[in-house]
């Protein structure tokens, strides 16, 4: 096998942002025009780190797990409607910057359109998202007027931690309507 065919099995370039947030590695998927890029500047100016934007060069590790980077011509750069291109490390720092993640999370922001279902309490979970023959845990955030998008990625990322760790809320409301039931 040739090791350029090999290599397109271990890496990968997705559209997307990845940021490290809470110690998570995060994607921001979704739509031209929804909101990813100002969502991450809102979630650097925060005090997470950016590793890029637009585009991710993923690679599978030796060990199984996924690896984010941006590709070397658009590293510390982002690119805003209406502001054009920024560098945020020159911008921010040094500190805002994250030169690569494992990728743990994908965060997939979707436009709420009337009559659009998502689920309220938490007892579905969407699908894995998939990369190289990975998956990994996706939460779905439907995009709205009036919505802190920055905020909500930041509580998904707190509620991811907390799912790690075998606490979902939606389990203990269950729990506790059950017992009133009884």
């Amino acid at each position: 096998m040739s090791s350029k065919k090999l290599n397109s099995q271990r890496t990968k370039i997705i559209s997307a942002g990845l940021l490290e947030i809470y110690g998570l590695g995060v994607l921001i998927l979704g739509d031209s025009g929804v909101g990813k890029s100002e969502s991450a500047l809102e979630l650097i100016t925060r005090g997470h780190r950016f590793v890029s934007d637009d585009v991710v060069l993923v690679e599978k590790t030796r060990s199984g797990k996924l690896r984010g980077k941006p590709p070397d011509v658009i590293r510390y750069f982002m690119e805003l409607r209406g502001l054009g291109l920024i560098n945020i490390k020159e911008i921010f720092g040094k500190k805002a910057i994250c030169p690569s993640v494992q990728i743990d999370l994908a965060i997939n922001l979707k436009r709420w359109h009337r009559g659009d279902e998502f689920d309220r309490i938490g007892l579905d979970f969407p699908e894995d998202y998939e990369i190289l023959g990975v998956k990994i845990p996706q939460l779905i955030i439907p995009v709205a007027p009036g919505r802190n998008m920055a905020t909500l990625i930041e509580i998904a990322c707190r509620v991811h931690r907390l799912r790690q760790r075998g606490y979902l809320a939606s389990h203990e409301i269950v729990k506790r309507l059950e017992k009133r039931m009884r």
